[in-house]
């Protein structure tokens, strides 16, 4: 047990997993003052909450930076960072999103997939043309089947795609490493 609990006493998992716990909280937080303000919490406007990723993505890596790395930073050590801080939080806001939809208020839930629908309808006739009709069906049908769970994941792999250009620019700008290898020798 104690080598369990070493494993995530190191800086570089313990720093990015409390960075993503406190990032997937305030986007579930997010999404629950558009649940009381009435807007449809699990559309389209529920994207915006990936600046609460952003912003807590930078503030690991610069507190990884300052703390841990004592002004330094490797590229790898901030793309780590960052990717844990991604994923923990898509995983904790999914699980939050889940047990909200699937014990405190299902409505939410039917009301997403009959907006999901609605805007399937919209665009019947471009999504015909792009993949049949046979297709277009076919998600129709895919649609009615989603059940809540399908939300863990689909968070998880939303974030993830959403994530790898701004990572990678967070990462670059926040390394910082010592160059000196020569230490002032040619």
């Amino acid at each position: 047990m104690n080598t369990l609990l070493n494993y995530f006493n190191k800086p570089l998992l313990k720093v990015p997993l409390v960075f993503g716990a406190a990032t997937g909280l305030l986007a579930f937080l997010y999404f629950l003052g558009l649940y009381f303000i009435g807007k449809t919490p699990l559309g389209n406007v529920r994207v915006l909450d990936f600046g609460i990723y952003l912003i807590l993505m930078i503030a690991a890596c610069w507190y990884y930076r300052k703390n841990v790395g004592r002004g330094a930073m490797h590229l790898w050590e901030a793309l780590t960072v960052c990717y844990v801080v991604n994923t923990a939080g898509a995983f904790l806001s999914g699980w939050l999103v889940y047990l909200f939809v699937a014990y405190i208020d299902p409505s939410v839930f039917t009301a997403y997939l009959v907006e999901m629908k609605q805007l399937m309808m919209q665009g019947k006739d471009e999504l015909v043309k792009n993949i049949g009709e046979a297709e277009f069906q076919n998600m129709v049908k895919n649609v009615g089947n989603t059940s809540p769970g399908q939300l863990i994941t689909d968070e998880l792999s939303k974030k993830t795609v959403m994530a790898v250009l701004p990572i990678l620019i967070i990462s670059l700008i926040f390394r910082r490493q010592s160059y000196g290898i020569f230490q002032g020798k040619p």
